[in-house]
């Protein structure tokens, strides 16, 4: 099921899916929740986008895995990539996560905004999104450095 779409590898079509869309999950969860007045117009991409990233993450590592099945000798060439890939899907994980907390706790600006948890708590809520955000940012370029230099050995091909 993950290892292929149409005649190419799913991981390889996948990856360049998680490379945008992590990141930019983790950017729009961060202007959610540290910017109160943009949460009402961000609540849901918030989510949505949170949610996707956790569901693109686990594509990746699935076809990854079938990638290597399918190609056993790639297995040490992609052995560090692979690692951060596994340790990425869990960030994710814990992310999507505090993301759906933050949807839900979180007041929202506007007429009738009521806030259900304490300022404390928000501002721990606040935090931990942020916090986490920039850790799937960071992770995710670390993946994809290793992955690239498992591809290309750190060079580009000569013209």
């Amino acid at each position: 099921m993950f290892e292929r779409f149409g005649n190419l590898p799913l991981h390889v079509l996948v990856i360049h899916l998680a490379v945008v869309a992590l990141p930019v999950s983790a950017l729009t969860a961060i202007a959610f929740a540290a910017v109160p007045k943009w949460r009402s117009f961000l609540r849901w991409p918030a989510l949505v986008l949170g949610v996707g990233a956790l569901v693109c993450a686990f594509v990746a590592k699935k076809s990854g895995d079938a990638f290597v099945a399918a190609l056993p000798q790639l297995q040490q060439l992609v052995a560090v990539h692979r690692s951060r890939g596994n340790l990425l899907l869990w960030f994710v994980l814990a992310f999507t996560i505090l993301v759906v907390a933050a949807f839900l706790l979180l007041p929202t600006t506007g007429r009738g905004a009521v806030a259900i948890i304490s300022r404390p708590l928000q501002l721990l809520v606040t935090a931990a999104v942020v916090v986490m955000a920039v850790v799937v940012i960071y992770q995710t370029i670390r993946t994809g450095d290793a992955g690239a230099r498992a591809v290309w050995g750190g060079t580009l091909p000569k013209k």
